[in-house]
């Protein structure tokens, strides 16, 4: 075996440039490989995160019949005393902030601008409510008795054309059909890094909130954070009853979990296009070196080499053009990864809503993707060798040694 590595090892070097740049082929196959999928991880790692910690949580609690494409805000359909429900959820081990929320449909107007927004109202002092405060821009963050105020994101302010202390005016939806207006003031204005949120979403007291929408002692949801969520079963099992339902994240982002899978299976395909580009090379190399060491072979043929034996040289070329193609690729993918990792490119001026997809994308390689697609690589390089290979041992020695006169 070791003699045939050597022997591989000498005829590859015949032509070292070729050799060279087959295997920077597989090199660059797996680059990109490596490449796609830490943005493909990056990108869904950092949606799922800002979905839970701005929109979702780990898990919610509702009332039976909440109707959350109504954004329903009818007594029955909303959590009675939440603060309450809020405190008891809270004194459970594995929850680390439950925190109850209201969640509305309004229009936000300025001059002769207008916009639909979601209005949120929040616990200032929840430490749910840090995503905000920590990415507050200008002015100043709610109190729990403001009346007045209210918190945009940077995005719609820009758009706006709005700064902090501006007045606005604000319509939504209350209780009992009707439409409640009145003139905010801009308290702050703050920036989550997420397009999709920071848009479409305008923050205010839930006191404030239960009062304009006249929803009175009442909530929306009780927004739950989990110290683990690998306890995010074991919770909502202890959380159903008659009278409340628990979603996890998951449950109320189907849409986020199928782009996910849709996504997984768009890049599968376009991982069999490049390594099939990358199979191509290798066989047109390794055809190219039959086709110059014809003659050759037919001596190896003659003096009694088998042909399996030949097979296996030719083999042990690809083998080699893999390892190399590989080494090369884990070195380039590394210090692709490793740049956008760190800097990452942005997407905000995409301006995509719907999901909430970070302003920036960073790449997040995984252990179990390097493997994987490495293993992978060298696979579709082995089978690449197969034909040639085939090629090679069976030729008939009088013809090869014809051949390569």
């Amino acid at each position: 075996m070791i003699q045939l590595f050597k022997m591989a090892w000498r005829d590859l070097g015949r032509n070292r440039r070729r050799s060279f740049f087959s295997a920077l082929a597989v090199g660059m196959g797996l680059t990109l490989l490596l490449f796609l999928a830490s943005i493909i991880q990056g990108e869904m790692s950092a949606s799922i995160d800002s979905t839970i910690r701005l929109q979702s949580g780990h898990i919610q609690v509702r009332a039976q019949s909440y109707d959350e494409v109504k954004t329903s805000l009818k007594w029955t359909d909303l959590v009675e005393n939440p603060q309450a429900l809020a405190d008891q959820i809270a004194a459970l081990e594995p929850v680390k902030v439950a925190s109850p929320r209201l969640y509305a449909s309004g229009i936000l107007a300025v001059g002769d601008e207008t916009a639909g927004l979601r209005v949120v109202g929040i616990d200032p002092l929840s430490e749910a409510s840090l995503p905000y405060k920590e990415g507050l821009l200008a002015g100043d963050f709610l109190t729990p008795d403001d009346r007045e105020g209210i918190l945009l994101g940077q995005a719609l302010t820009d758009k706006l054309g709005v700064k902090a202390g501006d007045p606005v005016n604000l319509s939504v939806n209350t209780a009992n059909g009707d439409v409640a207006e009145q003139t905010f003031t801009i308290r702050g204005i703050y920036s989550t890094q997420t397009y999709g949120f920071d848009s479409s979403t305008a923050l205010m007291p839930l006191a404030k909130a239960q009062t304009i929408t006249q929803a009175e002692n009442h909530a929306s949801t009780i927004f739950i954070l989990l110290k683990d969520k690998n306890q995010i079963d074991a919770m909502v099992a202890a959380l159903q009853s008659s009278q409340y339902k628990a979603l996890t994240w998951m449950d109320m982002n189907e849409l986020l979990i199928q782009m996910e899978q849709m996504a997984n299976s768009y890049i599968f395909v376009f991982y069999l296009i490049v390594l099939g580009i990358t199979a191509t090379v290798i066989v047109n190399t390794l055809i190219m070196s039959v086709f110059e060491r014809t003659r050759e072979i037919g001596i190896l043929t003659a003096i009694g080499m088998r042909s399996r034996r030949i097979m296996a040289m030719f083999l042990a070329e690809s083998s080699l053009l893999a390892v190399g193609g590989i080494f090369l690729g884990l070195i380039l993918g590394g210090l692709l990864v490793a740049f956008f990792s760190r800097y990452g490119f942005p997407v905000s001026q995409m301006k995509i809503t719907g999901m909430l997809l970070n302003d920036r994308i960073y790449a997040d390689l995984t252990l179990k993707d390097t493997v994987n697609l490495s293993l992978m690589a060298l696979v579709v390089t082995l089978l690449a060798g197969l034909y040639p290979a085939w090629m090679a041992a069976h030729m008939e020695p009088v013809e090869a040694l014809h051949g390569g006169k």
